[in-house]
């Protein structure tokens, strides 16, 4: 029986290369530069946002402290806010911490939110007095931030703020600064500042918390108080 031949299948087209980005969008040798030449993509005004963006996030994995100058003074830029600030909160240099406390007196809105935030994040004890401030503020979210930068800072200045703020705010500011106050008194418990601890959860376990809060300190206090690791 005669075979037939089968066609040789049809060589397949070459794949169009996928197309590059435009200008504004491309990254060029950002990720493989040192801080100096970072720090001079961010103040060089023919650079893009996306090129000014990748370059904070390059800074925050170098933790360069050589940009932090340069990452202060996009904190009041809408677009770029952000990642300036991604920038900032990984660099252990006071530098950093300095740059956002002065963002506290100039910036408004979103704006501040996201640097109190940043503040919160690194546990920046020296923001203490101006976030305290920042909890009685007509602006409930700037507020609330405060409260909550100044409960994961924790440390006993930051119990007596938040422990005096609780019988003077209301609503939805009250209910954020008993949130902060719980954060607070697990850091203290964690520093082994019991009783700064134990004090904090009696004021949020008092009649006119709310609720979940009181009921969270409750719990606190009869757990550190059946613990077998509590004081004898």
């Amino acid at each position: 029986m005669q075979q037939t031949t089968q066609p040789a299948p049809a060589a397949q087209a070459a794949k169009p290369k996928p197309p590059s980005p435009p200008p504004a969008f491309q990254e060029g040798d950002i990720a493989r530069m040192d801080a100096p030449a970072l720090a001079g993509v961010l103040t060089d005004a023919r650079s893009t946002e996306f090129q000014k963006a990748k370059a904070c996030q390059r800074i925050g994995e170098l933790g360069a402290k050589e940009a932090v100058p340069a990452l202060a003074a996009l904190l009041g830029d809408e677009h770029l806010s952000t990642y300036a600030r991604y920038g900032l909160e990984p660099i252990a240099d006071p530098s950093a911490d300095e740059a956002l406390r002065a963002g506290l007196s100039k910036l408004k809105g979103n704006l501040l939110i996201g640097v109190i935030n940043s503040i919160g994040k690194r546990r920046d004890a020296k923001a203490g007095p101006a976030l305290a401030k920042m909890m009685y503020r007509a602006d409930a979210d700037v507020a609330a931030a405060a409260a909550a930068a100044l409960g994961s800072i924790g440390g006993e200045s930051s119990r007596k703020e938040l422990q005096a703020a609780l019988g003077k705010t209301k609503g939805t500011t009250r209910s954020a600064v008993a949130c902060a106050a719980l954060l607070c008194a697990e850091r203290l418990l964690g520093e082994g500042k019991r009783e700064q601890a134990l004090a904090l959860y009696a004021s949020l376990s008092a009649p006119g918390m709310p609720q979940p809060a009181r009921l969270a300190a409750m719990h606190g206090i009869i757990r550190e108080e059946t613990s077998i690791n509590r004081p004898r």
